[in-house]
């Protein structure tokens, strides 16, 4: 427990502080056990099978292909891939902007600022320009598109949203992170795709911010962002072209866990240095939901126990990892649970290619 004379957590701010109003998310209507995924797609290597069995997923919401002449899911050319990376990022980002705005009694006409996060797929221009016409927002709205970061990237696109909502007290600003994961699939046989195939699922999950202004005071503040990059993993986790496929492919390295793991107690020390709080000070965490493996290395190097990462885990369950939107997800869970008490702090983190590890310090 806090005591009324531990220093404040920042210094006296200059811009008012920017407080997370609400979660909206959004998922393709069709899901799929991993016996589902491995039954459609006839796959009976005992690696590969066990690969989705141990994953610690129940189901995930995909947008995978008809069947085919073969009898399984048709394969789709990288242009294929890429119209439903527009397709599905712009209904799902849609959904869960409104379903966002409509908890707040906000409408689309309010938005000042718009930030899209996105890592399936290349878009010009980008999901700001394309849910802006989809949804009528004004013309005027300011906006960003964050591609390419990856799974860490939705702190990467909160940072800005932030900033630009401290600096303009009382303007409505949303982050939507887009991701349509199955549009970034190669079905090969091969451990490389199994790894990646047997855990990423679809989903958009939208935030919105605001400083000042008619804030509801129980709204969390964002305090402060810090952010660790691991340069000699550059190529643990990383997006590049399969030329026997003539596809965009991901890759993951099975040392990703330890790699995260092991930089992640000096990336927590970093955010709150100067905050005059310890590692005990926290009350809750969100945890990207990466893979089991990856949630346990972060467990046993920050000491956390596993009704700490309850939330992380049972997103990974229930939709599998959603890239850059998974810890909106976790986030979304932790406010319907309604067991944070006001003045706790929280503690966001993400991970993805770069090796990338983000924080954001957060207080009820």
């Amino acid at each position: 427990m806090l005591t009324d004379t531990r220093p404040s957590p920042l210094p006296a701010q200059r811009t008012a502080l920017p407080r997370l109003l609400a979660v909206g998310t959004a998922n393709p209507a069709t899901s799929y056990t991993q016996e589902d995924i491995l039954r459609s797609y006839r796959i009976t290597d005992p690696t590969v099978v066990s690969v989705f069995r141990n994953s610690h997923i129940d189901k995930r919401h995909l947008t995978l292909p008809p069947i085919g002449p073969h009898g399984v899911p048709a394969a789709e050319t990288q242009g294929e891939l890429l119209r439903k990376h527009r397709e599905t990022g712009i209904e799902l980002g849609a959904q869960a902007l409104r379903r966002c705005l409509a908890q707040i009694g906000a409408d689309v006409q309010d938005l000042g600022y718009l930030v899209c996060v996105t890592s399936t797929g290349l878009l010009t221009p980008g999901f700001s320009a394309l849910l802006i016409k989809e949804l009528g927002i004004p013309v005027t709205c300011s906006r960003l598109d964050v591609v390419g970061m990856g799974c860490n990237a939705g702190l990467n696109g909160l940072n800005p949203t932030a900033a630009w909502a401290s600096r303009n007290p009382g303007k409505l600003a949303v982050m939507v992170c887009v991701e349509c994961c199955s549009a970034a699939y190669v079905f090969d046989g091969t451990m490389r795709t199994a790894v990646v195939n047997g855990l990423f699922g679809d989903g958009a999950a939208a935030v919105a911010v605001m400083a000042a202004g008619t804030v509801a005071p129980k709204a969390p503040q964002v305090l402060k962002f810090t952010s660790r990059i691991i340069p000699e993993a550059l190529q643990a986790m990383r997006f590049d072209w399969d030329e026997d496929h003539g596809k965009y492919s991901f890759f993951l390295d099975r040392d990703v866990p330890y790699v995260v793991g092991a930089h992640a107690e000096e990336a927590i020390a970093t955010l709150l240095r100067d905050t005059g709080l310890r590692r005990t000070d926290i009350a809750h965490w969100i945890v990207h939901s990466g893979g089991k493996k990856v949630i346990d290395a972060v467990k046993v190097n920050l000491g956390l126990t596993a009704h700490d990462v309850r939330h992380t885990t049972s997103v990974l369950r229930d939709y599998g990892n959603l890239s850059s939107g998974s810890f909106l997800f976790s986030l979304d869970r932790l406010r319907a649970e309604q067991a944070v008490r006001p003045g706790e702090y929280v503690v966001l983190m993400t991970m993805g290619p770069g090796s990338t590890i983000e924080n954001a310090l957060v207080r009820w």
